[in-house]
């Protein structure tokens, strides 16, 4: 019985994963050449052209929740936790910050490390840096259980 329901969570999983994008190319402690999706992909800190500063609040907000960025910019996020409780930093698209999210809910201990991603305690502080490739809108949100759902969310639109 216990053979089957870890064989059966691991298919979820496994489904799951594979149908989500990842910016960084691949999971393994070697990242590839990072490769351009819609959403953008890791930057280099050699071509970055600003740094903007985003705090997460427990009032499930981010500041700035909406931010305007150029096409082919490179930015640097300082993201900084002000909150008492863990918050999420995730880059993605809308549907795969909602498939995120259903997997979160499911496996709330779930450890990230992906390049599109930062998980903060409160008080800690973390850089990303990201190119956006493409014109568009590009979303980002908090996929800790409920803090999506409660307005945790914000967009980038790329001009």
């Amino acid at each position: 019985m216990m053979k089957t329901k870890s064989a059966a969570a691991l298919l979820i999983l496994s489904t799951l994963l594979s149908n989500m994008v990842f910016a960084g190319g691949n999971h393994d402690s070697h990242p590839a050449e990072a490769t351009s999706s819609p959403v953008g992909m890791p930057g280099k800190a050699k071509n970055v052209t600003r740094t903007i500063d985003v705090s997460m609040s427990d009032m499930m907000r981010f500041t700035p929740s909406n931010i305007n960025v150029k096409q082919g910019e490179t930015v640097r996020f300082l993201i900084t936790n002000d909150g008492k409780i863990p918050h999420e930093f995730v880059i993605g698209s809308k549907d795969n910050l909602k498939s995120h999210a259903e997997m979160m809910r499911k496996m709330p201990d779930m450890q990230h490390a992906e390049n599109n991603m930062v998980t903060l305690n409160a008080g800690q502080k973390s850089a990303i840096i990201w190119q956006f490739t493409e014109a568009g809108v590009v979303d980002f949100a908090c996929l800790i259980p409920g803090h999506m759902e409660a307005g945790m969310v914000g967009q980038f639109t790329v001009q």
